[in-house]
């Protein structure tokens, strides 16, 4: 199988991983293909990412993985008040035709497109996956991903995915595969304009997340919301508290008003999902915050920040218009 026959690279303890999105400019090379070729074809990214599916569906991480989605979405459904007895059959309906058939991996073709009748809608966004044409790290990454939107009945249309680096095969393959390729770096700012919503957001650096909470910093929006990423237990113990509450103040906020659930470590993908936690967050703790940390919205300022692990956008050159303004 992929997994097993491709070796790994060597990199830091915690953070293994091939993406481009927390990447500092100085390091924008994109990673090495590990069976040695500069760069895939479409074909055998797309036969690479379906052999990567099997095998992730049959280990024991998946099946305890869905154990901490199944505890996860069922709470959080639960609060956004999804009908009653249609909960069940969307966590119970779990297939592979979309990476075990390939006459389905075609553009324009949604696998799952019919939801459960009755169930929440929710949409994904999937920041910094990597580049998974050539790096095995990401590619389960990706796998994982499509797997989730199988799980939770999401069609592959209402995922948005984006990765300052990807290539320009890796963008033919995600269109190929029915999900939407962002064209603009957000820098994790999306709004969720009050519709449940997924990010999903592998070893992100930590100012994505941080912008993302800024980007929908209230109870209404917070409460739809659910993140798939770095542990913010894990960052609480790793950043010095200073540090976190002056240029990460929205996680430090926010540590009060969530409940995180942690991916399951297993030998096979320990290198992957390693730190790995899904977080949502309970009305009722939200509620709980101090009048004070809901009144300051500032948006987040990185300039004194060292370190920083996250390709900003691009300024925008000043227009005609704007000039003659002055």
């Amino acid at each position: 199988m992929a997994a097993a026959s491709e070796p790994w690279q060597a990199v830091g303890p915690r953070r293994r991983r091939c993406s481009a999105a927390r990447r500092p400019r100085g390091r924008e090379a994109p990673a090495q293909d590990p069976e040695g070729e500069p760069q895939a074809d479409c074909g055998v990214v797309l036969r690479r990412i379906r052999e990567a599916g099997e095998d992730l569906l049959l280990s024991d991480f998946w099946s305890l993985a869905l154990e901490t989605i199944n505890g996860c979405l069922t709470k959080h459904l639960e609060q956004l008040k999804a009908p009653e007895g249609t909960l069940s059959e969307a966590l119970g309906n779990l297939h592979l035709a979309s990476l075990s058939d390939e006459a389905a991996v075609t553009p324009g073709s949604i696998p799952g497109e019919t939801p459960v009748p009755g169930t929440c809608r929710l949409k994904c966004v999937c920041y910094g996956i990597g580049n998974f044409a050539t790096c095995v790290i990401a590619r389960h990454q990706l796998t994982f991903l499509l797997l989730f939107l199988e799980k939770c009945q999401i069609p592959r249309r209402h995922c948005w995915v984006y990765d300052p680096l990807f290539s320009q095969t890796e963008i033919t393959v995600l269109d190929m595969l029915g999900v939407t390729v962002l064209s603009e770096n957000e820098e994790g700012r999306r709004s969720i304009g009050g519709e449940p919503t997924v990010f999903y957001m592998p070893h992100c650096g930590t100012a994505l997340y941080n912008n993302l909470l800024w980007g929908n910093w209230s109870v209404d929006a917070l409460a739809k919301m659910l993140i798939i990423g770095n542990s913010f237990r894990g960052l609480e113990e790793r950043l010095p508290a200073r540090i976190l509450q002056k240029n990460y103040s929205y996680i430090a906020k926010i540590l009060e008003g969530m409940e995180e659930l942690k991916l399951p470590e297993t030998s096979q993908y320990t290198d992957i999902f390693n730190d790995t936690s899904m977080h949502w967050f309970p009305i009722r703790k939200l509620q709980q915050l101090p009048p004070d940390a809901w009144a300051f919205r500032e948006e987040p300022d990185y300039r004194d920040c060292e370190g920083l692990e996250i390709i900003r956008n691009k300024p925008r050159a000043p227009s005609a218009a704007d000039l003659s303004s002055l």
